[in-house]
């Protein structure tokens, strides 16, 4: 089979296309047909072995996972003795990213780390759900407890989790800002946000507006600075970012509440966890995925140096097999 394979860490030039052997089913697991894959953060940091974490997990001078991608949809073509629920032939997607290999025309993964996706959806659609829109049902609704009526801003707001993360604050009859670049204002625009506000123009820290929750995917400003566009036990939540910003929230989150009475809270995602509640969204119209760009999986590189730019709107997706 075709697969996008790596072998030392590096910028997108260090991606192969090559020809490697089918992965070997294991009892609890299903092998599939991968039609659609989806870029993350994490793949680009164990691409480039950045920051040292990743080097922790996947080896430290060169990578032991040749094969990256984790956001997949596709279809069933085996199944292990054991597995129950699944079945050859049903069309499922999900984050496989403690096994990894979605960057391939096949992939096996256990099957409790993919479910059943919408007969509705396009595999495309499927293949940029699984991360980002986890990310942002459990930053909106597990951690920042959304309300009617609030107002919320989405730092980051054009990616993934931003682009889903409006759609489900609407659900709430929320008032959205949205915070990023200037080409992707009129997008986020037409996608629902009332209103947005360029990066390279304006600090949202310094303006004269105060949030009841703050969606952040970037993560790259003091703590401190967000607690004066927090209303009054207002909530900030963080889905990821500068690792040093990270363990401010970690480490301030406590003080920050007891002298402030405001909620400063971090993702830790929990895997496929809400997919069928995407599924009911995507099938009641209540949400459609961004894409940006139509990939084929021999232009991978070229996909990982548009992601570089951070200039996407939405998600990067990968088609890999034809239906």
């Amino acid at each position: 089979m075709q697969a996008a394979v790596y072998n030392k860490y590096g910028l997108p030039e260090v991606l192969k296309i090559e020809e490697v052997k089918k992965p070997i089913l294991n009892d609890n697991e299903v092998l599939v047909k991968v039609y659609a894959v989806s870029i993350n953060d994490w793949d680009w940091g164990l691409l480039t072995g950045t920051p040292l974490a990743n080097r922790f997990i996947n080896g430290l001078q060169k990578p032991k996972r040749k094969i990256l991608g984790s956001d997949i949809a596709g279809v069933i073509e085996a199944v292990g003795k054991n597995v129950k629920k699944l079945k050859i032939g049903d069309e499922v997607y999900g984050d496989i990213s403690n096994y990894w290999g979605g960057f391939a025309e096949y992939v096996c993964a256990p099957e409790n780390a993919v479910e059943l996706k919408s007969a509705e959806m396009t595999f495309e659609q499927a293949a940029s759900i699984p991360q980002a829109g986890m990310l942002a049902a459990q930053g909106l609704i597990d951690k920042g407890e959304i309300k009617n009526g609030q107002k919320i801003l989405i730092n980051g707001a054009g990616g993934g989790v931003g682009t889903f993360g409006v759609q489900i604050a609407k659900l709430y009859s929320a008032e959205v800002t949205g915070v990023d670049n200037s080409g992707k204002l009129e997008m986020m625009r037409l996608l629902g946000f009332d209103q947005v506000i360029d990066y390279t123009k304006e600090d949202f820290t310094k303006l004269n507006k105060k949030y009841d929750l703050i969606l952040d995917t970037k993560t790259n400003r003091s703590v401190f600075k967000y607690i004066k566009v927090l209303n009054s036990k207002g909530k900030y939540v963080t889905v990821g970012g500068s690792t040093f910003r990270l363990l401010q929230v970690l480490i301030f989150s406590s003080l920050i509440k007891l002298i402030f009475k405001k909620h400063f809270r971090m993702v830790f995602l929990k895997m496929n966890k809400d997919l069928n509640y995407m599924n009911e969204l995507f099938e009641s119209g209540k949400m459609r995925p961004v894409i940006d760009g139509n990939y084929e999986l021999e232009e991978i590189r070229k996909a990982f140096e548009y992601y570089r730019k951070e200039n996407q709107k939405g998600k990067i997706v990968i088609t890999v097999n034809d239906m």
